[in-house]
């Protein structure tokens, strides 16, 4: 489901899976991990993000899963394994989102230099139907950005921001209209391939030191308390709910 391709000195990482919305199984991380890593070897001087179908990722793919067995803290390893490999690419990177982009979508949105996003995009954490909470470094974003109370607001709601919302906020770069979202990320990947790639990636690691360790700090803590909720009777049943397409019935335990 994840396609990487290069041309010239762009390389496009590309989340093909449409009839899962793109969400990602625990394979499908490491795959992706290795579409990065295959673009650093190949020393492309930007890379692409992007998405196929309706969707850029609607967060992990929980179908058939578990909740009881379920090994959270493997999983949430390796979405940070994976986020830490995005940040870390050695050239300018740019994701073009579009549809649903939630829970690890917004994690791989995170961890992207640029994000681009489609007006009517869907970005923010459906955990408040699930009975688990916000991860992937999400809870880091939305206090960075939207202060504790707003943050506070969008978690205990479940409510999704557009991506015209999003960027008004700060979340990301810059919003449009959604037929223009792809091309228009391209084309500036390519600009940025033309450019001082050494002066980007020191301005990028600069940036990085700038804002400390609190994105690494709040994916670990996320994971230590996902796995702890696990064994909540609200963790089954949102999963279970979510599995069966039907409203959850939460009590509080």
């Amino acid at each position: 489901m994840i396609e990487l391709s290069i041309t010239g000195d762009v390389a496009e990482v590309v989340l093909n899976a449409p009839e899962k919305l793109n969400a990602l199984s625990l394979r499908a991380l490491g795959e992706m991990d290795a579409a990065y890593r295959s673009a650093e070897e190949a020393g492309v001087r930007a890379l692409v993000l992007r998405s196929e179908g309706r969707a850029f990722c609607a967060g992990r793919d929980i179908a058939g899963v578990d909740p009881v067995t379920d090994d959270v803290p493997q999983y949430l390893a390796g979405v940070e394994t994976l986020m830490r490999r995005i940040a870390a690419f050695p050239a300018p990177t740019f994701a073009a989102v579009h549809g649903a982009c939630l829970g690890v979508g917004l994690g791989l949105a995170i961890a992207t230099d640029v994000v681009y996003v489609a007006d009517d995009a869907k970005i923010g954490s459906p955990f408040a139907s699930l009975g688990a909470m916000l991860d992937s470094g999400g809870h880091a974003l939305l206090y960075e950005r939207l202060g504790a109370h707003r943050a506070l607001d969008l978690i205990y709601t479940g409510e999704l921001m557009t991506g015209a919302e999003a960027v008004a906020a700060g979340l990301f770069s810059r919003a449009m209209p959604v037929e223009e979202v792809f091309d228009f990320t391209l084309q500036r990947a390519t600009v940025a391939a033309t450019g001082p790639t050494a002066a980007f990636v020191a301005s990028k690691r600069l940036i990085a030191r700038l804002r400390g360790e609190r994105l690494w700090d709040a994916v670990a803590e996320e994971a230590r308390s996902q796995e702890a909720l696990r064994t909540t009777a609200d963790y089954r049943e949102g999963f279970a709910a979510f599995q069966q397409k039907r409203k959850p019935d939460f009590t509080g335990e």
